[in-house]
């Protein structure tokens, strides 16, 4: 029999494109948005009493993806491809995700939310609370992730996947200070949350092995960084315009801010570092 779904609203974030969003909740710490409720549909009723919960599941439909996948590669996966029914994995039967967003609150028909995974105009399905001593199992196993996760005081399971440490030498520290504090877009943050799964090239995670050594591409910047151990040393960032895509006048929002870098660290800062690449 066919089933009917209907969006009650619409998810407006920063992220617009696939590559931008964070893979999980738990890695877009520091990413808001907002949920909007669509009007004369009666739900200024259904939000009654939510505001006094600190998270919310968000159903919604992978608007972007067509067609769906037996099999997946996991931006975590080291060991190949997986069942997609035992992954996150947006290219399922019926795409359909799962989030549990931070709630920080409620105006009118808009929802404020923080860590937020979605993509901007995402179709909402439904809410609901998230009730802790129900939802939360810290005991429950991580399946090909690694070993059944160790609970910590907070109650919270430990991460199965164990993290590598991410360092920063000049020049990228002063380069991603200058892109946070010109662009608002805290590069730093998104260079952490993947390289601390590893470095092995993958192409989930836009990681590629080069003559140069190994690059990082985050939107629409790249990353040099080198191994030493279980340690990750970023070198350098560089973006992933050339410079005769910078050339036109005028440039504006986001193209600007690339011409004004390349203009400060003409070479990205890496020596010896290749090319930048037309972002991909």
């Amino acid at each position: 029999m066919p089933l009917t779904l209907e969006p009650i609203g619409y998810a407006r974030t920063p992220l617009t494109s696939r590559v931008e969003a964070p893979r999980q909740p738990g890695a877009a710490a520091g990413c808001r948005g907002t949920i909007e409720l669509l009007a004369g549909r009666g739900f200024e009723h259904a939000l009654a009493d939510l505001a006094g919960w600190d998270r919310i599941w968000v159903i919604f439909w992978f608007h972007l993806n067509a067609g769906w996948r037996p099999k997946v590669l996991p931006p975590r996966s080291t060991t190949g491809r997986k069942g997609v029914f035992a992954t996150r994995a947006p290219h399922r039967p019926n795409p359909l995700g799962l989030s549990a967003l931070r709630l920080e609150r409620i105006e009118g028909l808009t929802l404020h939310v923080g860590e937020v995974d979605l993509l901007d105009g995402t179709p909402v399905l439904d809410i609901k609370p998230y009730v802790p001593y129900t939802d939360a199992h810290p005991a429950a196993r991580s399946g090909w992730l690694g070993a059944e996760g160790q609970a910590v005081d907070s109650g919270k399971p430990a991460d199965p996947v164990s993290a590598w440490t991410v360092g920063f030498e000049e020049p990228a520290h002063a380069q991603l200070d200058w892109i946070v504090a010109r662009t608002g877009f805290d590069l730093r943050g998104r260079v952490i949350a993947v390289l601390s799964l590893g470095p092995e090239p993958h192409p989930y995670r836009r990681i590629r092995r080069e003559t140069a050594g190994l690059r990082l591409a985050v939107q629409d910047w790249r990353v040099r960084f080198v191994v030493a151990g279980r340690e990750v040393r970023v070198l350098a960032v560089e973006s992933g315009y050339r410079p005769a895509q910078l050339a036109a006048e005028p440039l504006a929002g986001a193209l600007q801010a690339h011409r004004e870098f390349r203009a400060r660290w003409p070479g990205g800062g890496a020596v010896g570092a290749a090319p930048a690449a037309i972002p991909q």
